[in-house]
């Protein structure tokens, strides 16, 4: 068992290359719809037979999972594949922000699952690459980039292996008594980081985990309250006696940059945050907040008071072995485009705003 092999799968799907994924039950030899196109898909696929696979999240949508199987968006389901179905087409059954373009799609035959435990593998492997989880499933006896059996992909864990890679002082707008700290795993490409700030002492910190928003951090977005959050967290660590702000690099609450902005565009068409993330076949919460506790044993940081809404974050945190003393709340007021999201967060996630 070995999580570099699913770490190279991951690396394989986000360029588009073709993946074997092994189980007790069989094996299933995919590319990525996303990844897909005219001529790598003939490349796999040269006699147009690779059926499709999808999550039952997405095929509840389409009328082809039953409600038992829709409740559970980890769920494969394999689509026969039809002569309509080229590579344009099969993006749009596995987008549902396309759905709105492309209205009349199918009609879809589910088919028999050869190989389920392969089959519930890829589809996070998938989600850990950040792309759609929907596949053409093509012939075993073709050319795989990698090979990785189901034991490599539970063995992904992004904690496991953490180090610290280097630290260096930085002085911030809201204290120039500051350290950064970076973090670094052979298996994940994306690296988180610390920000120390104060002078430490025996007393437990003042913690933020901030999830990396590209669009609220950088540009300012309104949609969402994680700016502010994370310059209000900044400030309030700085008027403690010392603290740390986590900033985790798992942007969309796990899902990523891209399928974060077509949850954007599902809500542009009317759903909430929650939906909009189940609607792509993803959970609603894909975040990982052990990775947030190795960072914190790596500093050697056991105790803390954690500066959050999202009691989530809470039990991650002591389930990871770090004790949560306190909770402290963190709240800022709303604006006409995040209002929703924010009675979201409370009224279907749990945050206690």
């Amino acid at each position: 068992m070995s999580a570099r092999a699913a770490a190279r799968a991951i690396d394989a799907l986000r360029r588009g290359w073709a993946v074997t994924v092994r189980a007790d039950d069989g094996a299933l030899r995919l590319m990525a719809i996303e990844g897909a196109d005219a001529v790598t898909l003939a490349g796999f696929d040269p006699e147009d037979r690779a059926d499709l696979l999808i999550s039952a999240a997405r095929a509840q949508t389409l009328k082809l999972a039953n409600q038992l199987a829709a409740a559970d968006p980890d769920l494969p389901v394999l689509i026969a594949r039809t002569p309509w179905i080229d590579a344009a087409a099969a993006m749009a059954i596995a987008d549902p922000v396309r759905d709105l373009a492309s209205p009349l799609k199918g009609p879809f035959q589910a088919k028999a699952l050869a190989a389920p435990q392969a089959a519930e593998a890829a589809l996070r492997l998938a989600r850990l690459a950040g792309i759609l989880p929907a596949f053409f499933v093509g012939s075993t006896e073709g050319e795989s980039e990698v090979v990785v059996e189901v034991p490599d992909v539970a063995a992904y864990d992004d904690a496991a292996h953490l180090a610290i890679a280097t630290r260096a002082r930085l002085p911030v707008s809201t204290a120039e008594n500051a350290e950064i700290v970076a973090f670094r795993s052979p298996d994940e490409p994306r690296e988180h980081v610390a920000l120390v700030i104060g002078q430490r002492n025996s007393s437990p910190p003042v913690v933020r985990l901030h999830s990396e928003c590209l669009t609220g951090d950088v540009l300012g977005s309104l949609k969402c309250d994680c700016g502010p959050q994370l310059h209000e967290a900044l400030h309030r660590i700085a008027d403690a006696q010392w603290g740390v702000l986590l900033y985790l690099r798992q942007e969309g609450r796990g899902i990523g940059l891209v399928n974060k902005l077509r949850a954007y565009a599902l809500q542009d068409q009317g759903f909430d945050t929650v939906d909009a993330n189940v609607r792509l076949g993803f959970a609603i919460d894909a975040r990982d907040f052990s990775v947030a506790a190795r960072m914190l044993d790596l500093l050697g940081i056991g105790t803390v008071r954690l500066l959050t809404n999202n009691p989530q974050k809470v039990a991650g945190l002591e389930g990871a072995g770090i004790r949560v003393a306190e909770r402290l709340p963190l709240v800022l007021p709303a604006n006409p485009y995040n209002e929703r999201y924010l009675a979201t967060k409370r009224d279907r996630t749990g945050h206690q705003l």
